[in-house]
């Protein structure tokens, strides 16, 4: 790319957003005190619910305008896992660190949405990906991983989306070696995910134990959990925007994620 075509890259595609010609898809969602989280079974404690505390709202304390306090926990919705969320990754940057250049890449979305309805406990496998691969293109440098399941219908009960019994939480993932060649294998960014977690739901009886977050975390890897949306993306040709607050010393972040489609390029 030529000086001239550079500088005429970034006004170019601010004009293609603006006139429509590119889609900007929001794939977070909204946060409430009803947004599914999370249940660990004890002994293991869990993060509070997100909430709002009003502070003022055009009123005495505050006559010209309306605020609120927040609280949450940093893993609840639609979020970012840092490396220093996992024991493994613990030497690693945490959610304020991490290079602002890999929260911006390509999207591959990979579709079980299938797979997952006749079963929920369905695990990604390395053959699962390659299969992937030789339909579209081999997984690079600086691309996120989509996994689409259809867990975002589940989305308006916590029921549904944990999915729990007796025997744990049955949601899909990723099978123990399919984590570790991901992590080790391809050079990709990140795993995003419909569930409540980048792991299986059963994924605690595993060894190691919740292997997404083992070999990501613990290989400069982030994952991003609770997305909607990811039946609108192509399979390739998505750019993806992920936005967690910079919080120092945090372990991970709420996000607004956003996809950004060009309609005549995609590949579905």
């Amino acid at each position: 790319m030529t000086d001239l075509q550079a500088a005429a890259a970034l006004p170019a595609f601010l004009d293609a957003v603006t006139t429509g010609q590119l889609e900007v898809v929001d794939l977070t969602t909204p946060l409430s005190s009803s947004t599914p989280a999370l249940r660990l079974p004890a002994p293991f404690a869990n993060l509070i619910d997100f909430s709002l505390e009003e502070v003022s709202a055009y009123n005495e304390p505050g006559p010209f305008w309306r605020h609120n306090n927040i609280h949450t926990g940093e893993h609840i919705g639609t979020h970012l896992d840092a490396p220093v969320h996992w024991v493994t990754g613990r030497d690693g940057d945490d959610v304020s660190q991490i290079p602002v250049g890999r929260l911006i890449g390509r999207a591959a979305v990979l579709d079980l949405t299938d797979r997952v309805a006749g079963d929920p406990d369905y695990l990604l496998t390395v053959a699962d990906v390659e299969s992937w691969e030789q339909s579209y293109d081999r997984l690079t440098a600086g691309m996120w991983l989509l996994l689409r399941t259809g867990w975002e219908s589940r989305g308006h009960s916590e029921a549904a989306f944990l999915n729990a019994d007796d025997t744990g939480s049955h949601t899909p993932g990723v099978t123990v070696e399919c984590a570790r060649w991901l992590a080790t294998e391809r050079e990709i960014t990140g795993l995003g995910v419909e569930t409540v977690g980048v792991d299986a739901g059963l994924a605690g009886g595993f060894d190691p134990a919740f292997p997404v977050h083992h070999y990501f975390l613990g290989n400069d890897k982030y994952g991003i959990t609770s997305l909607r949306n990811l039946g609108r993306l192509p399979a390739v040709g998505a750019m993806l925007v992920v936005s967690p607050l910079p919080i120092v010393g945090g372990t991970g972040s709420p996000a607004r994620v956003l996809a950004v489609v060009d309609r005549a390029g995609a590949r579905e």
